[in-house]
């Protein structure tokens, strides 16, 4: 049984590795949201399911579902994918899983943050989420591993590390009023580092355009390795994402990671701008909290990408420009195997492949 620990992982001398390190596991929970996935959520679990045996090629996937959905899952997700009884609310599992924590003994920690889909009572996506807010705990009991409660509300999606001490993040999203109202941002810097073991934290002021989290850091740039990242640009100066690109390329141009390098800078295409169609608005229960409407531009992005071991799945979601991102991902990841899957029904829900997924590291 794995117990609730009093300290920080800091102090412990444990830190979050890169998602370029060695992965035990990948975490996935199982879309069914009426509200939030069109036709009873069947395009989305397809897509889903794409997702996940793709992982599996490299890495062991485990399905959380909660127990009146566990059989259509059972019988709908490939044997070899472990599927385990674990409610939630929706499926967004990089918010809602444990981010793990390593040290150099060999050892592994959970951080179970606090979670408020997305904004509380003042912009959050449903107004019920305390099943998510289980999620982390019962994850860390089911890869044994003790626990962290951290003290702050924080998504898995809207931080990226790169293993030896860097953290990237939005100022849109951890300083939103819907996370933490009470906190300074020094305060916030100061249980980042805490819970996480970073020394340098690089505050980009946005994330993509129209992101219904507050603009999460994993939807707009993703580390590539120590000293390397990939962040979506926009050439149009007519695109409201090319102002908030151009802010955060020269953050990142201006910025030295933990260990002093100036950063590489490889540009991501941008897809679209993708909108949601009048097919894609329809067959969905009305939500008060989220926008499903035809016309609704959807923040659609490359860099929502997941690195698992020697594998990198990767949305597929305009032709137009697919084949160019999976090109500039190969050469960023030449070691890697590149899977393209096609996403555009994880995207319809408000997010792609990292957001749906969490990786649990190896011992």
């Amino acid at each position: 049984m794995s117990k609730v620990l009093n300290s920080t992982p800091q102090a412990d001398g444990f830190r979050m590795p890169g998602e370029h390190e060695p992965q035990e596991q990948v975490w996935m929970a199982w879309p069914v949201r009426k509200d939030n996935w069109r036709n009873d959520a069947l395009p989305a679990q397809r897509e889903f399911i794409n997702v996940a045996t793709s992982i599996a090629q490299s890495t062991p996937v485990t399905f959380i579902v909660g127990a009146e959905h566990y059989q259509q899952a059972r019988q709908a997700i490939p044997e070899h994918i472990r599927v385990i009884e674990i409610a939630s609310n929706d499926s967004w599992m990089r918010d809602i899983g444990a981010t793990y924590v390593i040290n150099d003994q060999g050892e592994r920690r959970a951080n179970n943050w606090q979670f408020n889909a997305w904004g509380g009572t003042l912009d959050g996506l449903y107004d019920d989420w305390q099943l998510d807010n289980e999620v982390a705990n019962k994850m860390a009991t089911v890869t044994e591993d003790d626990t962290y409660n951290a003290p702050l509300i924080l998504e898995g999606g809207s931080i990226h590390v790169d293993g030896e001490g860097t953290l990237f993040t939005t100022e849109e999203c951890l300083l939103h009023p819907s996370r933490n109202p009470d906190l300074s941002k020094e305060q916030i810097k100061a249980l980042l580092k805490d819970y996480l073991n970073v020394e340098t934290i690089i505050w980009l002021k946005e994330g993509l355009y129209n992101d219904e989290t507050n603009g999460h850091v994993d939807n707009i740039m993703h580390v590539v390795r120590p000293g390397v990242v990939a962040l979506t640009y926009c050439d149009d100066e007519h695109d409201p994402q090319y102002a908030i690109s151009q802010a955060a390329y020269q953050t990142l141009s201006q910025s030295k990671d933990a260990k002093g390098r100036s950063l590489e800078i490889i540009k991501l295409p941008m897809p679209g701008p993708l909108f949601v169609s009048e097919q894609e608005a329809q067959n969905l229960n009305t939500s008060q909290f989220m926008e499903r409407q035809a016309g609704e531009r959807l923040a659609a992005s490359y860099a929502n990408f997941l690195v698992t071991n020697q594998t990198v799945i990767l949305p597929m979601l305009d032709e137009r420009t697919d084949d160019q991102a999976k090109v500039i991902l190969q050469k960023a990841f030449p070691q890697h195997q590149i899977i393209g899957v096609s996403t555009r029904n994880i995207l319809l829900g408000g997010g792609n492949i990292h957001c749906i997924t969490q990786q649990v590291p190896k011992k």
